[in-house]
């Protein structure tokens, strides 16, 4: 079974530094995808990436001897690798958690979901994989030696409706008793009767039901004649009893293979609750059982969470080893949002097992720190080894990852060497992008800088970590967070940061505006 090196490590809090030019050359995989065990002892990453001869003359010569700087320079511990996330369920359910006046669980707030529900605006690349674009800034107040940074990544422009390939839906209902509420199976009734009417007539649906035992609904429909079949469908579901997740994603892929159509995104998507208890409730049992189907068909486990009370790690868990991602909905408008206006990007795939690996330079580094992605992580060893699980990443996508970090007095010059690795999704061919950054590049001032998305980002970063309970060097109160939230959604006309501010001051009412500090003095990757 495929598997992640997973590794959770309490939050702390400080934020970052180094702007980042990433420039980058993708290729083939011609071999050299393995560390030596003499260089994994010494700690360098895996060796630069060997195209084939045609990428190799097309590479830029700097960016390889950047790459060959980085193999003698970067010990273990200043090393940072992670498996790619498109999550934004945990900043969702933070935000109903709010509505309903109260604050979310630290252990539910993930960082890197909050960030990621933000547009950023980076290039798009015209094909599969990833264009890779990275900024920074210095914090301000009393920790302007620390910088705020952004790599991000992106994946090409979603398809229309009308572009995608034709999509095989098998969706997983949770019925429980626990479900039966306006705002849980009522909301997916309602979500169901929106994507019905969304989706095109070569597209097809079957329907499974879960409680204390599970049950096919509706066996793989096309919608071209069958609308209202698929409607009654729908309106019949009623609340039962227990929550049988395990059985009723085993009878859902079972019917997923069973419909499988030929060059359509064949998918499972499971709507619940994610409240477990009947039946098997670990993550690795239930996915064990339809693992053949994960592999031999490819079909991936996109998981829309709801209600108010919501088993958030487990649902995390469930997609993070099928393959696939996770997002919340509380509303009828979240649910367009999802099943309508990101469809494609949901259903398809540009690149699998995708993970990042970030090299910084103890000559100019004194400490660092990845912001989120805790369980994401992946063993530095690990990176180049393609058994090894990473993130899937659909058209439409961005993924951002935030550093803090703290440069030593004086330093000049190389800061960190960033490399993307990721599998075509139909040949599983491996590709990469690589780039650096230097300490030039971090001398712009986040508030009132030139990206406006940049300090969107570092809203969402420092409101994810205040609820953490953790704080982040130069991280405003959330009173001021708040203030700066409502200035960003009038100069970028955005909505969805309009309703960041909102959460935020929500969250300081039920906070009373406390907050923590603290920096710590280690070197190297911190804690």
């Amino acid at each position: 079974m495929e598997h992640r090196t997973r590794k959770y490590r309490g939050a702390v809090g400080l934020l970052l530094v180094a702007g980042v030019l990433l420039t980058g050359c993708s290729g083939k995989d011609g071999g050299g995808g393995k560390a030596t065990s003499d260089q994994r002892r010494a700690g360098a990453p895996a060796p630069a990436y060997t195209g084939g001869a045609e990428e190799d003359a097309k590479g830029d010569a700097k960016n390889g001897d950047e790459a060959d700087r980085l193999k003698e320079s970067a010990p273990p511990d200043y090393l940072s690798t992670f498996a790619l996330d498109v999550d934004t369920a945990s900043y969702g359910y933070a935000r109903r958690t709010l509505d309903d006046g109260r604050l979310p669980g630290p252990e539910t707030v993930r960082p890197e979901e909050f960030v990621n529900s933000f547009r950023q605006g980076y290039h798009r690349p015209a094909g599969n994989g990833f264009s890779v674009s990275v900024d920074g800034a210095r914090t301000a107040g009393e920790d302007e030696d620390w910088s705020l940074v952004r790599v991000g990544l992106a994946t090409k422009a979603a398809p229309t409706t009308a572009e995608r390939p034709p999509a095989a839906l098998t969706f997983v209902v949770d019925v429980s008793g626990s479900m039966n509420s306006p705002d849980r199976l009522g909301l997916v009734k309602t979500s169901l009767g929106i994507l019905t009417d969304a989706l095109r007539d070569d597209d097809s649906i079957s329907l499974v039901t879960f409680s204390d035992e599970a049950e096919t609904v509706l066996p793989m429909t096309r919608l071209s004649g069958h609308r209202g079949r698929i409607r009654d469908a729908v309106d019949s579901l009623e609340p039962a009893e227990s929550t049988n997740v395990g059985a009723g994603i085993e009878r859902g892929y079972g019917e997923a293979v069973d419909g499988r159509r030929k060059g359509a995104n064949n998918r499972v998507v499971l709507l619940s609750d994610a409240l477990a208890n009947t039946g098997d409730t670990d993550a690795d049992d239930i996915l064990e059982r339809i693992d053949s189907a994960r592999r031999e068909y490819g079909i991936t486990l996109f998981g829309v969470g709801v209600g108010s009370d919501y088993g958030d790690a487990f649902m995390e868990e469930l997609t993070n080893k099928g393959d696939g991602h996770t997002t919340y909905i509380a509303d009828e408008e979240q649910a367009r949002k999802v099943f309508v206006d990101q469809l494609p990007a949901h259903l398809e795939l540009t690149a699998r097992d995708a993970k990042a690996q970030v090299a910084f330079d103890p000559k100019t580094v004194e400490k660092f720190k990845l912001i989120g992605y805790e369980d994401r992580k992946v063993a530095d060893d690990d990176f180049r080894d393609d058994s090894v699980d990473g993130g899937e990443v659909g058209p439409g996508h961005t993924v951002t990852a935030l550093y803090a970090v703290h440069l030593r007095d004086g330093a000049s010059g190389h800061v960190a060497t960033a490399t993307v690795r990721w599998l075509d999704p139909k040949t599983r061919t491996p590709h990469e992008k690589t780039g650096s950054v230097a300490t030039g590049a971090i001398t712009g001032k986040l508030w009132g800088g030139r990206s406006t998305r940049l300090q969107v980002t570092a809203v969402a970063a420092y409101f994810a970590e205040n609820l953490r309970g953790t704080a982040l060097p130069g991280a405003p109160g959330l009173g001021e967070l708040a203030d700066r939230a409502e200035k960003l959604a009038a100069s970028t006309e955005d909505a969805s940061v309009t309703k960041l501010a909102g959460a935020i001051v929500r969250a300081d009412r039920l906070k009373g505006g406390a907050r923590e500090d603290g920096t710590g003095t280690e070197e190297g990757e911190m804690d």
